[in-house]
C-alpha cells in the first residue's frame, strides 16, 4: 500500500542540457561522461552550460575496460587481466596484472579511488590450482578452476599492493565507493546463484580491516554520518526471496540503523519495481521506479524519502518527462533523462526544509 497518499513534492528546473553518453557525478564538481570508447572528464557549471567540447581529460577506452580518473589527473583502468594507472599526458603509471576474469572477457570491476587520491581499490579474481578447492570449476577452460575474489588496495601513486583480503564472492559484477571522509571502503558484489554481498572495511598502514557486511543488499550510497545505504531487490532466488527493501548500517558497528519496505511506495507490489536509491543530500534520497497501475500504462514514479530515517515524504512532481535513471550531483540537485536531453532538478524551497509542499 502506497502510504504517501496523494502528497506531491515541487521540484525546480535548472536547465536542460544534450547528453552525449552516460553521466555520472565525481569529485571537485566535475562529470564523468561515458560514451563508446570514450570516456572524458568535465567541469561540472561548463557542461551545463553547454561547453561540451572542452573536456578537462580524456580517455579511449576498449570495450572490456572500466576506468574512474583520479583527482590529481590520469585515470585508473580495470581490464581483463591486470589494473593499470595513467598519467594526465596518458602516459603509463604502473600495472598490476591478476588471473584473467571468468565468464567473459571484460572487467568486472570498476576501480575506486580513494578521496585523497592516495589509494586504488579494485577487486580481482583468483584461480585456484587444486580443483579439489575451487569455488568455481570453469570447464569452458580446463585448468582455470576460480576460487573467491580479492579486494586489493594499492597505491594509487606506485600501485604497490598495499591490502589484500579475500571475499566470498564469484562476482559478475561489483560496486564499490569509499566513505566520504575516507575512513572507511564499502564494496558489493552480485554472484550468481547468491544474490548481491556487501562488506566495509576500514584502509590501516598494515592492510585491510574488514569490519562487517550483510548478505543480500547492495552499495546505494552514503547518508548522514557516514551510514551506508543499501538496497535489497526481489531476485527471487528463494521461495521467500519477494522483497525490495532499503537499509541503512552504521560501519562502526554493523547496527542496521533504518530499514523501508518498498512495497510501501508500491501500486501493485508483486510487480512494481525499483531500479535505485540515490542520496541528494544529507536530508533526501530519492528512489526511481516503475509501477504497474490497474488500469492504463506503466509508469515511472520518483519518491522522496528522510535521510536520516529512510520514512518516505512523498511523490516528485515533474513539469517534464523523467526515465528511471537518476544522477545525483552530491549538493542537493540531480539529473534526470528524457531521450537525448539531460535535465537538472532541485527541490522546491519548503521541500528543501523536508516539508512535502502540497
Amino acid at each position: 500500500m502506497n502510504t504517501t497518499g496523494d502528497v506531491r513534492i515541487d521540484v525546480v528546473p535548472l536547465g536542460t542540457t544534450r547528453a552525449p553518453g552516460t553521466v555520472e557525478a565525481v569529485a571537485g564538481g566535475r562529470l564523468l561522461v561515458r560514451t563508446p570508447g570514450l570516456v572524458e572528464v568535465h567541469d561540472r557549471e561548463d557542461f551545463f552550460a553547454g561547453r561540451t567540447g572542452g573536456a578537462t581529460a580524456a580517455l579511449r577506452t576498449e570495450e572490456h575496460e572500466r576506468a574512474v580518473p583520479v583527482p590529481g589527473g590520469g585515470f585508473v583502468v580495470a581490464g581483463v587481466a591486470s589494473v593499470r594507472a595513467l598519467d594526465p599526458d596518458g602516459g603509463p603509471r604502473w600495472e598490476v596484472p591478476h588471473d584473467p576474469w571468468h565468464g567473459a572477457g571484460r572487467a568486472h570491476s570498476a576501480p575506486a579511488v580513494s578521496p585523497d587520491g592516495r589509494m586504488v581499490s579494485v577487486v580481482v579474481p583468483a584461480v585456484e590450482p587444486d580443483r579439489e578447492k575451487a569455488a568455481l570449476v570453469y570447464d569452458l577452460e580446463p585448468d582455470r578452476n576460480y576460487t573467491w575474489d580479492d579486494l586489493l588496495l594499492l597505491d594509487a601513486a606506485t600501485g604497490e599492493v598495499l591490502g589484500r583480503r579475500q571475499i566470498r564472492s564469484l562476482a559478475s559484477d561489483a560496486v564499490q565507493a569509499w566513505r566520504p571522509d575516507g575512513s572507511a571502503l564499502v564494496v558489493s558484489c552480485w554472484t550468481a546463484w547468491q544474490s548481491w554481498s556487501t562488506w566495509w572495511a576500514e584502509p590501516r598502514a598494515d592492510g585491510l580491516r574488514m569490519l562487517g557486511g550483510t548478505w543480500m543488499y547492495a552499495l546505494a550510497g552514503f547518508l548522514p554520518g557516514g551510514r551506508i545505504l543499501t538496497q535489497r531487490y526481489a531476485e527471487h532466488l528463494f521461495p521467500d526471496d519477494d522483497r525490495d527493501e532499503l537499509a541503512a548500517y552504521d560501519p562502526g558497528t554493523g547496527e542496521r540503523t533504518a530499514l523501508l519496505d518498498l512495497s510501501e511506495l508500491a501500486v501493485d507490489p508483486e510487480n512494481d519495481e525499483f531500479s535505485s536509491a540515490e542520496v541528494l543530500d544529507g536530508r533526501h534520497v530519492l528512489v526511481p521506479g516503475r509501477v504497474y497501475p490497474a488500469e492504463g500504462a506503466p509508469q515511472t514514479r520518483h519518491w522522496l524519502l528522510n535521510a536520516d530515517t529512510l520514512r518516505p515524504l512523498g511523490r516528485l512532481d515533474y513539469p517534464a518527462p523523467v526515465g528511471e535513471d537518476v544522477t545525483a550531483l552530491g549538493d542537493g540537485t540531480w539529473l534526470t533523462h528524457d531521450g537525448e536531453w539531460l535535465h537538472r532538478w532541485s527541490l522546491g524551497p519548503a521541500d528543501s526544509r523536508g516539508v512535502a509542499s502540497r
